[in-house]
């Protein structure tokens, strides 16, 4: 009786997608009325147990001739003998492709009639072959038959084992035929290959966005249906990508695999060590002859040399404007699609630009990979130890064209050239009232939140403003730095 169940299971979720009759027909179909005298194997057909017989009587006796492998029916003899003959006596119809086996070229067949009689009871996805169904079962019962001789690790699939022994050989037989790079796997060479030929044959519906692959298509697509299919064990944050979801896993086991050879500083991202790299590679072959700048790419000083020439060979087809780089192209047309393809793993927060979310991440990992070489002082960004370094220097590269009064960042002379035009770009949502300095908005939107983030460490009272905070705690610390002409001295510099 538990026989017959198991049966009847297995038949429910292997079976092709027809009606009852055709069930009932391939149900008495598999019944077994013939059975081995021997070893008592059942078989559904008398010709299939005279074929059997032949182990028993005769053994294996056909022998390939090649590799000396052995059969007990002829037919899988020749089917064998195919291997090596590269014979392929059946074709397609459709497509002319050819096959050495007839029901290799029966499951072909379904490419074109898009049939797909196995379906999974489960989950009801469709397949085209039984194989990829018996595959497809395992994610349901997380069944794992094909286990490592070397470490122990369990697959799914034998060919994920086989790719995995490459792990322990360091084997990779897969070369690019243009630069000769190899690959373990042949996945890796094919995703490679179109690095050369540019193709981008995957093209989204909604934005008309191309890919090179399939799989950079459907991740892509998320971004549209807001699909988040990758979920943390720990808090249940939910990603759409499967990356993502790895990266953010360091946030929980604080985890940074990725260590500098030189210094031995470690990282939790590839990227951010490739980047430290670089501070210790000061090799640069290349120079600009116009003003001696050295890069240490090629493409770095083409990009490079478009500074002088003013050249802006990429152009916006919404707006025209035009650009010096691709990818600056690329960023800009996101400011007509609305489109932010980057969210921070942490706080899902997101970006139009991967540098963006990059800089953004070490809000959360307080990563400071650049540093001061006077006074060691660190920094989360390139820019702003670039600004930091002109307090050494005292360097005020920007200048007012109206007073010429000297700026060390370019933000500080905008800030300071709204003074001589009155103009006021930050308003108030509230009140809509207008400031020509962004800190200022800011500082006023305490006046209708009536929010006091800045409180004194002795009374405890409470400030929308640090320098009101600061004004106040004179009055504990008696401190009365501002004296008049007469000697008279005051708590501060606002004479009434």
């Amino acid at each position: 009786m538990e026989e017959s169940t198991e049966k009847e299971l297995i038949f429910d979720v292997y079976a092709p997608a027809s009606d009852i009759a055709s069930k009932q027909f391939v149900a008495c179909r598999n019944k077994k009325f013939f059975t081995c005298d021997f070893c008592n194997k059942t078989f559904s057909r008398k010709s299939s147990l005279n074929e059997h017989y032949q182990i028993h009587i005769n053994g294996k006796p056909f022998s390939c001739d090649v590799c000396d492998q052995k059969f007990s029916q002829k037919s899988s003899f020749i089917r064998h003998l195919r291997l090596h003959t590269k014979e392929k006596p059946f074709s397609c119809d459709i497509c002319n492709k050819q096959f050495s086996q007839k029901w290799t070229l029966n499951t072909h067949l379904r490419i074109h009639t898009k049939e797909k009689p196995y379906f999974c009871d489960v989950c009801s996805k469709t397949f085209s072959r039984k194989d990829d169904i018996i595959r497809h079962f395992r994610t349901h019962t997380n069944e794992k038959p094909f286990s490592c001789d070397t470490c122990g690790r369990e697959f799914s699939l034998k060919s994920n084992l086989n790719t995995h022994y490459l792990t322990h050989t360091n084997e990779k037989p897969y070369s690019c035929d243009v630069c000769n790079k190899k690959f373990s796997r042949k996945y890796g060479l094919n995703k490679h290959f179109v690095t050369h030929t540019n193709e981008k044959p995957y093209s989204c519906d909604v934005c008309n966005k191309e890919f090179s692959q399939k799989s950079s298509l459907n991740t892509h697509f998320r971004i549209h249906t807001n699909e988040k299919p990758f979920s943390c064990d720990v808090c249940n944050k939910q990603f759409s990508k499967k990356g993502d979801l790895i990266r953010h896993y360091s946030v929980h086991t604080n985890e940074k695999p990725y260590s500098c050879n030189v210094c031995d500083k470690h990282f939790s991202r590839k990227y951010s060590l490739d980047k430290h790299f670089r501070t210790h590679n000061d090799k640069k072959f290349f120079m600009c002859d116009v003003c001696g700048k050295t890069f240490s790419r090629k493409n770095s000083i083409i990009m490079h040399f478009r500074i002088h020439t003013n050249e802006k060979p990429f152009s916006c087809d919404t707006c025209g404007k035009e650009f010096s780089r691709k990818s600056y192209l690329t960023l800009h047309f996101r400011t007509h699609t609305n489109e932010k393809p980057y969210s921070c793993d942490v706080c899902n927060k997101t970006f139009c630009d991967k540098g963006d979310l990059i800089r953004h991440y070490r809000v959360h990992t307080n990563e400071k990979p650049y540093s001061c070489d006077i006074c060691n002082k660190e920094f989360s960004r390139k820019s702003s130890l670039n600004t930091h370094f002109r307090t050494h220097t005292n360097e005020k590269p920007y200048s007012c064209d109206i007073c010429n009064k000297e700026f060390s960042q370019k933000s500080s002379l905008n800030t300071h050239f709204n003074s001589h035009t009155n103009e006021k770009p930050f308003s108030c949502d509230v009140c809509n009232k207008q400031f020509s300095k962004k800190g200022d908005l800011i500082r006023h939107y305490s006046v209708h939140t009536n929010e006091k983030p800045y409180s004194c460490d002795v009374c405890d009272k409470q400030f929308s403003q640090r320098y009101s905070l600061n004004k106040h705690f004179r009055t504990h610390a008696k401190d009365k730095p501002y004296s008049s002409m007469k000697g008279k001295v005051f708590e501060n510099r606002i004479f009434v």
